[in-house]
């Protein structure tokens, strides 16, 4: 799926329907995430978010977002092994009593993806960086069957350019094993109006040129979240949208 699916209004539209929203986004940090956190802010959403680590750069956030937000709750934590992230999917959905709207930020750094030689060496950081957001998308989803709602569910990988072929190669593994689990997880809940989407770089194959739009920055990134959340993407569910050049910013 493509940035096609937001229009050039929407993306400096306002969703008056997501005013008092209650959305939680995880994996936080200056370097990711904050174009993001402050649009969900703009709109006067009622914020639960999950930093792993407390900084300057945080607080300072933290502060700024509380100006416009209806409500902030902030928790820092690093969301660990999968057990960790369903205790904290647990009580981010209790923050406010729901969820409608939960995006999961992960992050791969150029060193995650350096020296990998073996399968299990793969195998081993796809667990890692993906296991923790389909146990909180799991957890999410069922909290807000319970509370017969309808929800959205956003799982974004970050991801630097792929820098030979090796790169590529397992970045294009993490993609597919988000849209395996993307697909999965939209059917799973359809039934019960939850959206389980994604954003993934896009990987292109050697010597192959990709063509459509896509999202090329975390501006992007934030308008077509909103556009999910809001009554224009209630259709939409189970697809994986394109990234390409979006990583974590230099801090």
């Amino acid at each position: 799926m493509l940035m096609s699916v937001v229009s050039h209004d929407d993306v400096a539209a306002v969703y008056p329907e997501l005013a008092g929203a209650r959305v939680l986004v995880t994996g936080l940090t200056a370097a990711a995430g904050v174009d993001l956190a402050r649009a969900f802010a703009d709109h006067k959403a009622r914020l639960v978010l999950q930093t792993p680590d407390e900084t300057p750069e945080i607080t300072e956030l933290a502060a700024l977002l509380a100006q416009t937000a209806s409500e902030i709750k902030l928790f820092v934590e690093p969301l660990g092994s999968g057990d960790g992230a369903v205790t904290f999917a647990r009580t981010a959905a209790q923050a406010y009593g729901g969820l409608d709207a939960a995006i999961n930020i992960v992050t791969i750094s150029a060193s995650d993806i350096t020296g990998l030689a073996t399968t299990a060496d793969i195998e081993a950081l796809v667990s890692a960086k993906l296991g923790p957001a389909l146990e909180m998308t799991r957890v999410i989803a069922n909290r807000m069957r319970l509370t017969l709602g309808t929800g959205l569910i956003l799982n974004v990988i970050v991801a630097p350019a792929a820098r030979n072929g090796a790169e590529a190669a397992l970045i294009g593994v993490l993609r597919a094993t988000l849209a395996a689990m993307t697909r999965t997880e939209a059917q799973t809940w359809a039934e019960q109006a939850i959206r389980i989407n994604a954003i993934a770089p896009r990987v292109a194959l050697p010597g192959e040129r990709p063509s459509g739009a896509c999202l090329t920055s975390e501006p992007d990134i934030a308008a077509l979240a909103l556009h999910l959340a809001s009554k224009k993407g209630r259709q939409l569910t189970g697809h994986v949208f394109d990234a390409e050049g979006v990583a974590a910013r230099d801090c």
